[in-house]
């Protein structure tokens, strides 16, 4: 179990995928973890870039591994390019661990090797804009406090309890066939995506399907898929709603599912501790942490 964080603990922050864009987002995630008395490491890696990246493979990698321990690495934003980090052995340490979006492949990478202390939460760049429940639920979590249920809409499949993983879509389907997928075996996933077609949605969980992944799980929750919908230029009476491919690739799981919960690219990005056991209800749509 990681240990509870205190008043007066370093966090230090992580630009692992692209470049930090938006400073006043930066200082305004910042200013949140500090009002609740935690100490910011120094940061030098506003403006940093290489090409699309926030640095160079190395620098990057480093950044990620310091040398001295904080109990929490904090990531500055998404975009692209944690992955590619992970063609090195990876020093983890313990510690709380907190991110979303293309940063799913460093959580998930993690935890399969044994490490718990995973956050899917808001990035420094979007914690300060989140409102106020969801903020005090990433504090509850880092600071060891109850944690509320969420809820979404029920599909229906009963109850069950199980191992929670969470990611985004994109990002997990590319980490099949390596090290880097955790088991999840009877585990209760929830996945988020934002920007992918309707058929790109499809074709993930037609992988996940071929993969054997989706079979093992003893529940399954959607996050918010945002702007995925459909794709520019393409006649809507030629393509599928998104819910529809959703319970379509999902149908025969015989599995608690719940819909629209308030996870990932939206305002209200509720935090969830990876590898934590949770208990899901598909009649009622309540996510909960044991």
């Amino acid at each position: 179990m990681t240990k509870s964080l205190k008043k007066g603990d370093l966090f230090h922050i992580v630009a692992a995928s692209s470049p930090i864009s938006n400073k006043k987002d930066l200082d305004s995630g910042i200013k949140v973890l500090e009002d609740w008395g935690l100490i910011c490491n120094h940061i030098d890696s506003i403006d940093r870039s290489w090409g699309y990246l926030a640095g160079s493979d190395e620098l990057r990698f480093n950044e990620l591994h310091p040398k001295n321990y904080f109990p929490l690495i904090a990531f500055a934003r998404g975009g692209y390019g944690s992955a590619r980090l992970l063609e090195k052995i990876q020093p983890w340490k313990d510690g709380w661990m907190v991110g979303f979006s293309d940063l799913t492949s460093i959580l998930l990478a993690r935890f399969s090797s044994g490490f718990l202390g995973g956050v899917h939460g808001p990035l420094i760049t979007t914690l300060g804009a989140e409102p106020d429940w969801s903020k005090d639920r990433l504090k509850s979590i880092l600071f060891g406090n109850p944690v509320p249920d969420i809820f979404g809409d029920p599909w229906g499949g009963g109850f069950s309890k199980g191992t929670l993983i969470v990611g985004n879509l994109t990002v997990m389907t590319h980490l099949i066939g390596t090290e880097h997928l955790p088991n999840f075996k009877e585990s209760i996933l929830i996945i988020e995506d934002i920007g992918e077609a309707p058929y790109r949605i499809d074709r993930m969980l037609t992988h996940l399907r071929l993969a054997g992944i989706l079979q093992q799980l003893s529940g399954l929750g959607f996050g918010s898929f945002n702007c995925c919908d459909h794709e520019a230029g393409v006649n809507k009476s030629k393509s599928f709603e998104l819910n529809d491919i959703l319970r379509d690739r999902t149908k025969d799981l015989k599995i608690p599912i719940i819909s629209n919960l308030p996870i990932g690219h939206c305002h209200g990005n509720a935090s969830l501790p990876i590898g934590s056991d949770a208990f899901i209800n598909g009649n009622t749509g309540r996510l909960s942490l044991s």
